[in-house]
Parts: structure tokens; sequence; C-alpha cells
């Protein structure tokens, strides 16, 4: 039997649904005491179909969100006759092999029921401090098989008809190290559902469960409807994009991630192929990993109006042959997968949309550069200053820069693309809940990547144990010789990430008065760890840091406003020299020189040419006119079907010419694409040196 839904009830019942994930979340952190959970917010909740089908999603990471649908199939698909699926029931699952992200992301669903028959999943899934394995944290950086790595919960019932079941919750409690926090935030997981289950029943048994059930049905085929508008204004064809990790967590070894991006019609097919095999270290992922990563890169993009749903995902094919490295096979090690693999499959599904995005004036805008394309871990576990147990994970490295858009320049200290409503604990907070204190926490200049529309600065810390002996550290991740906040056309790169320690620093009092930036630090004798540390101990005595990358550029640096780059000078954004080096603006003091100014930036684009230029460079980015690839300049780079890069001049540069925060690992390089008539910058590419060049785009003739 058909339902008939009037408009005026389909939007009550929907944000209805929206208000009940909200109240989800407001429980969590209600009931949570994990500074993950409560300040960084490093969480997500959600409504589903009886199919595990998105209805909802909260605007936390999105990561979550798109592999707890993935999540709920699993035990749909393992456990509906044995143990069976019934009223009052949650399961508890952190297998990325299963639908998780990595272990200590871990998802607690339950089946809601109305009058006896199910209709609807509620979902919560939260990082956890730790889930065991064979280091604090659950990151095991030496593992080679995930049995090394963490307990693995397959989708265990934890709460049985309603009753939290006491062998297998003192099972999980004996395998972390936090039995405290983890045990407290898996109650406040199921205290979440409960309010979702007790919610969606009351608004079925006002409206119906039959019109509740076919308005988040509805709900779903709208977003679908949408999409597939969306996608058929965009032109067809195939846009590319590539990015690399440094070093897997035994090697320093290079690994890339590629995605193909073809558009056709009303579908979009992301294909991974090109990615590198699977690592013998922990920075593979899953499919269910790769999954939510490349829902995270396209929905800002690709639906930044359209509610958040299984609709999306229905216009969209997910390519990855098995035994890559965002596809991993059994039993390879994953526990660093979302900070790594996952990632680096966000930045390069955000920078392949970005590029399809740009070649539609309608969409243009919503295209942008990369957003802090890193993740770096810090884990400090030891003694508290009462003695007892302690161990965080800070997440004040969220705060890198943003990417820049064509309209606007990024976000100083944005948080992460992943996160669409960004926090970090306050300094105090942090300092109040564990035995150490900052030095700093500051933006750091020159970190954004220079561009016609400039990349967001990033930030950086350090600290130092306090009131206890000593604590235990762990550093991990990646971008520290890979700058992976990469740019569009011509902007350039946001700063690579930096870890660093200072041994016997002093005593406290020294210490507090050590300078107040990774720069002064380092002129005092500080070293640099590289982009994986591992574990150390820290003594009272020394002081431990990290430097987040900034976010990239958009277009050539040499089209910016200097009236914008004088204002980033005087607000500590961008240093004099960089004003002058990546700019060509010259500043006289503290004002600017327009005649000096544009004689610098012609002489930079006779530099890059090694001749003078034949035309005036346009405000204008590389764009479609026709059916052919133009300069801004007007200069002709080819059909849009073909190759642009064979038209351009293109050349390979050393790092150092960005500055000092951009390094490339020993088998990268940079190489500059340039307009031959004008000299402006169209593309900057970071690039494994034996590597031809990516085919970016590639309009249907």
């Amino acid at each position: 039997m058909s339902v008939v839904i009037d408009p005026i009830t389909f939007e009550v019942v929907r944000n209805k649904l929206a208000a009940i994930t909200e109240e989800q979340a407001i429980t969590l952190k209600s009931v949570s005491g994990s500074p993950v959970v409560t300040e960084a917010t490093d969480f997500n909740n959600g409504i589903y179909l009886p199919d595990g089908s998105i209805v909802t999603m909260g605007p936390q990471v999105i990561f979550h969100t798109g592999t707890m649908s993935t999540v709920i199939r699993s035990i749909i698909d393992n456990f509906s006759e044995n143990p069976g699926i019934r009223e009052g029931d949650m399961f508890v699952l952190n297998d990325p092999y299963r639908g998780a992200i990595h272990q200590p992301d871990v998802s607690i669903v339950a089946p809601v029921f109305h009058e006896g028959r199910q209709v609807a999943w509620a979902g919560s899934c939260a990082h956890q401090l730790d889930v065991g394995g064979m280091s604090f944290g659950s990151w095991a950086i030496g593992a080679t098989e995930i049995q090394q790595e963490a307990m693995l919960l397959p989708g265990i019932k934890l709460v049985e008809g309603g009753v939290l079941r006491q062998d297998l919750w003192q099972m999980i409690m004996g395998m972390t190290r936090l039995p405290h926090v983890l045990g407290l935030d898996l109650k406040a997981m199921i205290a979440a559902n409960n309010v979702a289950s007790t919610r969606l029943q009351a608004l079925m048994g006002k409206y119906g469960a039959d019109v509740v059930s076919a308005i988040m049905a509805e709900e779903i085929n709208s977003s679908e409807r949408q999409m597939r508008q969306t996608l058929s204004e965009l032109p067809d064809g195939v846009y590319r994009a590539r990015d690399y990790i440094e070093h897997d967590g035994h090697e320093n070894r290079l690994y890339e991630v590629v995605v193909t991006a073809t558009k056709k019609g009303d579908r979009l097919t992301l294909d991974m192929t090109g990615t590198s095999p699977q690592a013998p270290g922990f920075i593979n992922c899953t499919y269910s990993g790769m999954r939510g990563a490349a829902l995270t890169g396209l929905l800002p993009i690709l639906a930044p109006t359209i509610r958040w749903n299984e609709g999306v995902l229905r216009t969209v094919d997910f390519v990855a042959p098995e035994g890559i490295l965002c596809n991993a096979s059994w039993p390879a090690p994953v526990s660093s997968g979302t900070i790594s693999t996952a990632w680096i499959v966000q930045n390069v599904v955000v920078t392949a949309l970005s590029r399809l995005v740009s070649c539609s004036p309608k969409h243009a805008n919503e295209g942008q550069a990369v957003t802090k394309g890193h993740m770096m871990v810090m884990t400090l576990a030891g003694q508290d200053r009462d003695g007892s147990p302690f161990g965080t994970f800070l997440l004040d490295s969220t705060a890198g820069g943003g990417g820049a858009f064509p309209d606007h320049d990024g976000l100083d200290g944005s948080g992460d693309y992943c996160v669409p409503r960004p926090a970090i604990a306050n300094v105090e907070a942090n300092e109040a809940n564990g035995p150490f204190l900052y030095l700093y926490r500051s933006f750091v200049p020159d970190t954004g990547g220079p561009g016609r529309m400039r990349g967001g600065a990033g930030t950086s810390l350090a600290l130092a144990p306090y009131e206890t002996d000593g604590l235990f550290a762990m550093m991990l991740g990646h971008g520290v010789e890979v700058p992976n906040s990469i740019g569009l056309f011509g902007g350039q790169p946001g700063s690579c990430g930096r870890n660093f320690i200072k041994r016997d620093a002093g005593d406290v009092a020294t210490i507090a008065g050590l300078a107040g930036s990774a720069d002064e630090l380092a002129q005092a004798g500080v070293e640099d760890l590289g982009p994986k540390p591992g574990r150390m101990m820290l003594s009272g005595h020394d002081v431990l840091g990290y430097a987040f990358q900034g976010g990239g550029g958009y277009g050539d640096p040499l089209k910016r406003d200097p009236q914008a780059v004088l204002m980033d000078v005087r607000n500590g954004h961008v240093s004099m020299a960089a004003a002058e080096r990546q700019y060509g603006v010259a500043i006289v003091d503290a004002r600017l020189d327009p005649d000096a100014t544009r004689v610098r930036r012609a002489d930079i684009r006779a530099r890059r040419l090694g001749r003078t230029p034949q035309r005036e460079p346009g405000f204008r980015d590389l764009t479609i006119v026709g059916n052919r690839f133009v300069c801004g300049c007007g200069g002709d780079l080819g059909a849009s079907s073909g190759n642009w890069k064979a038209e351009a001049v293109t050349r390979t540069i050393v790092s150092d010419s960005y500055g000092p925060h951009v390094r490339t690992h020993a088998e990268l390089e940079l190489r500059e694409h340039l307009c031959g008539q004008c000299g402006s910058l169209l593309e900057i590419e970071v690039v494994r040196r034996d590597e031809p060049s990516l085919h970016t785009i590639a309009l249907c003739a």
C-alpha cells in the first residue's frame, strides 16, 4: 500500500530526524569523559534504514557515518540468524575488514523496533583512547599483521534485550589500558542510541510507522535526484589526482594513491586503480575506509546544499582492486589507516572533483585546494599528578590550514576537511586534564600555500611533562617529507608538517621561559624527528613539539592583490621575504610599492620562462573556452579533450624555492607547468622523479 505524504508533514518529519541525530551527539558528548569526544568531537551519529542505508548523519567526523552503513550491513550479513537481531539489542564493531576505518574507531549500532517490527538502525561511532594492542593508543607502528594491533570486535551483541552482557563487557575492559575511559565512552554511545530509538518510536507513534518510514526513504530519494541533477550539469570527462605517503612504519618507502574520476551523464565513478600495492606496515586502509574517505571528499564539493545520505552514494561507483593500499587484503595491518591512506584518498578525491567543478561556471566556486593534507598523532601516557594512570590523544593537530577557493582564501587554523564542525580543546583544558605544560600553540608564518587566493596558515605547538617524572609519548603520521596540501591552477602547496624535540631543555622554570615558536626553539638545538618518530620517553626536562600543514593555494601567487599580501604581512601570516619571493610584492617602510611590485612580478615571470613573456597575464586561471584550454592571458593550450600540459612549459624546481616549510622525499620532485606566452603558473605537481606528469583533465570530445 502506497503512503501519501503531504509536503508539510514531510518537512516536519525530515527536520525532526535531523534533530534526533543532533540529540544523539549531545547525549554522547554529555556522557563521555574522553577529551577526544568532549573537546575534539572525534565522533559521529546517524540514523539508517533497516538495510543500513544512511538517512541522517551528524556534522562531526564524516568518515564515521560513511562507514557505519558498512558496519550495519556486515552485522546483517553475519549475525541475522545467529545470534539474531532483536529489539533491545546493540552490537559493537571495530574490525576494519568488517566496516570500521581502524580499530580505535568503535561503532555501536542498535536496531530500532516499533510495534514488533524493525523500522531503522541508530548508530554511534567514536575514536577511543586505547583498545589494546602492542602500544598505548592502539597505533601499532611496528605491526606486520592486524592481529598485533588491537582487539578486534566483529559485531558482537554487547546489549541483549536491553541488558548489558557482563561477560562480553568484562572481556572488552580487560583488553584496554584505560577501562574507565573506554567504558564510559561505550556507555555514552549506548545512551545516544537509546535516545535515538526512543525519539524515533515517539515520532512513529505520532505520525505512524509507515509515514515516517516513507519519509526516510523519500529523503534519500530526494538527495539522489538532486545529486543526479548536479552531475548532469557538469561536463562529461576524466579528472585525475595523485598524492603520496612516506614511511610505512618499517622503512621510509614512498607510496602513492591515484584516483581517476570519470563523470558521464548523471553518474560518477571513482577508480583507485594505479594506487601502490598494500604496505607491510600499518598505513593501509580497507575498502570501507576508502569508501568512507571518498564520500568525505565528495560531499562538500558536489553536494554542498543536498542532504547528506545514501541518495548521494547511489550515484557513485567505487572501484578499487583488492590488495592495493586503499583496499588491503587480510591480514594487512591498518591501525594507522584513518590518518594515512584514508586521509590521502580524501585528498585526491577533493583535488579530482575540484578539477571537475572548475570546468562548470555554475559550480566552479565549490572547488578548493587541499585542506591540511596530513594528520599527525601524538599520544601521551604515564602517571598523572596524583599517581593514577594517565593517557591522552592530542587532537590539536587538526588545526592546520584550510585549502583556498577560487574566490576566497582558506581559513587559518581551519580544522580538518573531514570535520564540518571542527573544535579543539583549549590549552587550559588539556593542561587541567593531564600532567603537561604548553610552551606555545600558535600560527606559523608562510605555512599557507601562496596563490591568487592564499591557503590557510598552519599551526604549531610545543609541550613538556609537568608535575610528573616523565611521560611515554608516541608520534606518527605523514606529510613531513610530502607537501600533501596541494594547490590548484598554479597555487603553491601548503607547508609540510614537522616533528621536533629538545632534550634536556632544563627545569620547569627554564622550559617555561623558552621562546614561543618553532623557529625560535630551533635556534636552541631542536632535533627533527621525521614522519614517524614512534615511541619515546620524555623526562621532565624534555620539550616535544610538532607543526601542521597549511592549506594549498589557488591560482598563481603573482595574481594576488598586492594589498591582500600587505595585510597578510601585517597580520603575521606572510613574511616580508615570502611577500617578495613568492608573491612578487615590494613593501617599503610597511607600505606597498606598486611600481616596484610590477617590475618584480615581470622579472619572476621572465625567470620562470628563461625569456621575456610575449603576453601580459590575465586575472583568470586556466579555463575552458568552447572546446579549448585557455590561459588567462588568452594563450591557447589545446583541445579540451587532450592534455594541456603538452602545450605548456614544464620545469623542475627544488623544494627550497617555496621556502623552508616545503620539503620533498628523496624520490619526489616539484614540477611547474607554465603558460609559455605569459609565464603564469598553471599547475604545480608533486611527482615521483621517474613518473610522467599526470593528465589531470580531459573532457569528452
